[in-house]
């Protein structure tokens, strides 16, 4: 026997006759004899606890009970049942038939014949039917509600019917060898399973709607149509005659003793109760009615409190946990107490039997502290707080826990405070003992898990209010410093003053511990990446211990000490380089992926740590530059001060990846630097004397092709630094951005004697001036190369003293185009006549040097032996579309063959002769045009208003008559000009003046 749900009590002795069948109305015993006789009985005490509206009471009581009243003929033949049907205040009695009675005076109400030599019945009393069986047949009524039956059904069924019961819509049936389904509807049968050879068949109906059918001493479980529910079964000690359901327990009746069983699997035993000769079992509204032959006991519950006090000492925690939810709503605080004690209890009784993982989820229903778990793992390192050690207090779980006994559930000694025993294990005891250890660590993982979610969310829920309530200027009172500090991810360094984030510090702590000690390093590092409250020194110390570079990692990070984070990360991978094992995980490419993040919040730390792997990572460090928004002048005196030699591949790279996004101040200096190394490579040169105009080093070719690209330096301040006999390309390129085109020709005509480099810069020149409004003036830079070509000794005499002139001057030098100014002839004129009249529009004036009437007289005096002839000539036929034809012609020496000049001439004809036809052509379709629409309007004057008698205006509805009338564009609306004109005013009026509001 597991605990005592029942007391027994003799309520009835000395019936002078046998019991045939017995009931109870409210507190009274209803007794069917032998005799005929119905004897009812009631308590000797005149005391009542509750009282229905005839002012009977509505429960038995543990009293004697004593004769009341005797109803003589109250059956002719042995009574087989009775049962009272509380909702309609009547008895049903089977004997001879069935019979109805009105209770509590016993009025017959109906009798039902056709019921005669009835052996069963089932009763519905939500829907008032009635169905018994007689011999093979089942008959169905139903109650009218007043004081007849109406039979509705009858069904024939195969063989006599032993036992039967209502289940919703049908009925279940033991016949003699199985059970049956009945469809109550059409006397379909559907066979469940056979009944059994030895114990008659017995069907039970549940509360719940379900059917408990018996099978020899086996209960089955089968819903209302004849499915099995479940593979378990109740397992009685004999077959029960009769069974009662009375939750949480089915007591069933047995020759020589009643069982009670639970209704919970596995179905276990609860008590049991000696009685000889039990007849009768019959379920009362407060308790289970046992009758004898001439006696009468009743089963009362033992309350349910006491029940959980026995089944809790004994052990028996599930059982007591159950009997809980049966525990009424209005004690819901006592129940909840009562639980969490059992819980806590179960709990201990669990780990200290080995069961961890089933002690934690106890421990987890008990809705304990968390530190009162840890109290049971010595080694797990807690944060100082204030919850430890109120956590280590005894807990009062409830004022009935005082009173439980703590039989093998509490603590055990030897995990609170025995000290450790020095006692040689051997091998294997030594491996069960890292096994079990292992073991609870594992369970104690599962139930932090599974407390994380709620005490995170509750804890970053504080943190969230703080701060609001913070920003508005809320004032919880000062902090007091002993309280715990936590400084994470998201949270900055805050003094914490709340107990929801120490305790989610102590879980954090204790489940990192917890996965390291089990040896989950990648479970523990994912927490490290979450949000968490892990606290810093305990986790440091233990990670450090274990060696766990990557969660050491991702501590600091969570804990925004990321100096200390890129210290270490520093650390690890200058030992890559020396180690296998971290080489493939720490990479300078991790210490980038780290500085990602902190471009926007930090960028001084990203500067300071990214100079440790610019050199490794240049590529990839100035696009963290560039990702992360850092100010590039910022990016330029840091490495300007701390990386020199690293600043040109800044720019060089950061130039490369983003054109627009590098100043003007940045260009300059990156042109600075190439200069600066490419003079002190022409230094070593010269001192070496190697050096070749025509020699390039990659700095240099880095330094032509920037001045060429860039626009955003300082020419005047690079010329300055160059040398005056030497790098000739960069002084030319210099003096073209100068805008300097005559001595930037003349040094590549004179000084670096490439004659394709001048002809390419002249066409840069005129493309770069193609979109703009001085697109015209371009052409004369070729007219510009060609003077040099003719002129070379007054280009080469006044070469010298130009560039000194300018390099000395600080102020940019005008324009040289607008030196001299070209001079006109009958000649000029008639070349332009040719070129088009869209050519007269060159101002001659534009040209970087005309040549004047001194010119001439240079010419006769230098002689034509040192003119470049043959090169203005090629220049002439291969850029004849960009040069001005007339000023070309002006500048040639008269003793220019004209055969010379058909490459240039030719094509500059048949270019002048198209476009004279081509304007031709569209001079003759203008004129065309224009008579078209001269044509037009002719036509539209011709067109004629025919004004009859009856032309009525169709502003005023009457007649034109002789009147002034004017027609509306569309040649047919006629109106009186008088109210066109009156209408146009209106409409002026109307648009020029605003509306008066009313």
């Amino acid at each position: 026997m597991v605990h005592s749900a029942y007391d027994s009590f003799e309520l009835l002795s000395k019936c002078p006759t046998k019991i045939d069948a017995i009931e109870s109305y409210g507190s009274k015993l209803l007794v069917g004899c032998s005799d005929g006789a119905l004897r009812i009985y009631g308590p000797d005490s005149s005391v009542t606890d509750r009282t229905d509206h005839h002012g009977q009471s509505q429960e038995l009581r543990k009293e004697t009970y004593t004769l009341e009243r005797t109803v003589t003929g109250f059956s002719k033949k042995t009574l087989l049942a009775m049962e009272v049907l509380s909702s309609r205040e009547l008895l049903l009695s089977l004997s001879e038939s069935i019979a109805f009675h009105r209770v509590p005076n016993l009025e017959t109400l109906a009798v039902i014949t056709k019921a005669k030599g009835a052996n069963a019945y089932s009763w519905d009393d939500r829907r008032g039917f009635l169905c018994f069986a007689r011999q093979k047949r089942v008959c169905i009524f139903r109650h009218d509600g007043g004081r007849g039956f109406v039979e509705v059904k009858e069904f024939g069924v195969p063989d006599t019917v032993k036992s039967m019961s209502w289940c919703g819509e049908n009925i279940c049936l033991g016949i003699r060898k199985e059970y049956v389904i009945l469809n109550a509807t059409n006397g379909a049968l559907t066979e469940v399973f056979p009944s059994g050879r030895m114990a008659p068949p017995l069907v039970v109906s549940l509360p719940s709607g379900e059917l408990l059918l018996g099978k020899e001493n086996i209960g089955v479980f089968v819903d209302q149509n004849g499915k099995l529910l479940q593979a378990e079964r109740i397992c009685w000690s004999e077959a029960p005659s009769v069974i009662v359901i009375q939750k949480p327990y089915a007591i069933g009746m047995l020759p020589r003793r009643v069982e009670i069983r639970s209704l919970r699997v596995p179905y276990q035993l609860i008590q049991t109760i000696v009685l000889q000769n039990v007849r009768h079992l019959t379920q009362s509204n407060n308790a289970v009615i046992v009758g004898l032959d001439n006696s009468v006991y009743g089963l009362f519950p033992v309350p349910l409190g006491a029940q959980i006090v026995q089944l809790t000492a004994s052990g028996n925690f599930e059982e007591a946990l159950a009997l809980c939810k049966l525990l009424p709503p209005e004690d819901s605080n006592l129940r909840a107490a009562k639980e969490g004690s059992i819980h806590l209890r179960y709990a201990h009784y669990l780990f200290e039997n080995g069961s961890y993982e089933e002690a934690m989820e106890q421990f987890l229903a008990s809705q304990v502290d968390i530190t009162y778990v840890l109290s049971l793992y010595p080694s797990i390192v807690l944060p100082k707080t204030s919850m430890v050690s109120e956590a280590e207090k005894p807990i009062d779980v409830s004022s009935d826990a005082l009173h439980l006994s703590r039989v093998s559930s509490g603590m055990s000694d030897d995990m609170e405070s025995s000290p450790p025993q020095s006692i040689e294990f051997d091998e294997h005891a030594a491996i069960e003992s890292k096994k079990m250890s292992h073991n609870t660590l594992m369970a104690l993982i599962k139930f932090l898990q599974k407390k994380r979610y709620s005490v995170i969310e509750k804890a970053t829920s504080e943190g969230t209010e703080e701060v609001v309530l913070g920003a508005v200027g809320d004032n919880f009172g000062p902090y007091d410093s002993s309280r715990f500090k936590k400084s994470s991810k998201g949270r900055g360094n805050i003094s914490v003053n709340s107990s929801a984030r120490e305790m989610a510090a102590i879980l954090d702590t204790t489940l990192l511990q917890a996965l390291l000690l089990t040896g989950q390093s990648s479970a523990a590092l994912e927490l490290l990446k979450g949000a968490n409250y892990c606290d810093l020194k305990i986790c440091e110390e233990i990670i450090q211990k274990w060696n766990l570079h990557a969660a050491l990692l991702e501590l600091y990070k969570c804990n925004s000490m990321h100096r200390e984070a890129l210290e270490l990360l520093h650390k690890l991978v200058e030992e890559s380089k020396t180690q296998a094992e971290l080489s493939s995980k720490f990479k300078p490419e991790s210490i980038i992926d780290y500085l990602k993040p902190l471009c926007g919040t930090d960028p001084m730390l990203v500067l300071e740590f990214s100079m440790l792997v610019l050199e490794s990572c240049p590529t990839q460090t100035i696009e963290l530059f560039l990702s992360g928004n850092i100010p590039a002048d910022l990016v330029n005196s840091y490495l300007k001060q701390n990386a020199p030699n690293m600043q040109g591949r800044y720019l060089e790279l950061m130039l490369a990846m983003n054109d627009n996004g590098i100043s003007g101040n940045l260009q300059n200096e990156m042109v600075q630097i190439y200069l600066s190394e490419v003079l002190d490579w022409y230094t070593d040169l010269i001192s070496q004397q190697k050096w070749d105009e025509k020699a390039f080093s990659p700095t240099r070719k880095k330094l032509l092709s920037a001045l060429e690209s860039i626009s955003g330096y300082n020419p005047e301040a690079l010329l300055k630094r160059l040398p005056a006999d030497a790098l000739y390309e960069e002084r030319a390129i210099l003096l073209g951005k100068m805008n300097q085109h005559e001595l930037a020709l003349s040094l590549y005509v004179h000084k670096l004697h490439v004659l394709e480099l001048a002809l390419s810069y002249c066409d840069r020149v005129y493309e770069s001036a193609a979109d703009k409004v001085s697109a015209k003036s371009s052409a004369n830079i070729y007219l510009t190369l060609m003077q040099i070509y003719l002129n070379p000794r007054k280009t080469i005499k006044n070469f010298e003293k130009r560039i000194t002139n300018i390099v000395t001057q600080s102020t940019s030098v005008p324009k040289a185009s607008s030196a001299v100014k070209a001079r006109g002839g009958r000649g000029a004129k008639k070349i332009a006549a040719i070129e088009g009249a869209e050519d007269m529009r060159v101002n001659l004036a534009s040209t970087d040097s005309g040549r004047s009437d001194g010119d001439a007289d240079e010419f006769s005096e230098e002689g034509d032996s040192m003119i470049m002839l043959d090169e203005v000539l090629d220049l002439l036929s291969k850029r004849w579309d960009r040069i001005n034809g007339a000023q070309a012609l002006r500048l040639l020496p008269k003793e220019t063959k004209l055969q010379n000049l058909l490459p240039f001439l030719g094509p500059l004809m048949r270019k002048s002769g198209e476009a004279y036809r081509n304007l031709s052509v569209v001079k003759s379709l203008r004129q065309s045009e224009n008579l078209q629409v001269k044509d037009e309007l002719y036509k539209q004057r011709k067109n004629v208003v025919k004004i009859t008698s009856d032309s009525m205006c169709s502003l005023c509805n009457k007649k034109i008559g002789t009147s002034v009338f004017a027609v509306y564009p569309n040649g047919k609306t006629l109106v009186h000009f008088v109210c066109f004109r009156d209408s146009q005013s209106m409409k002026a009026v109307v648009k020029g003046s605003p509306l008066r509001r009313r």
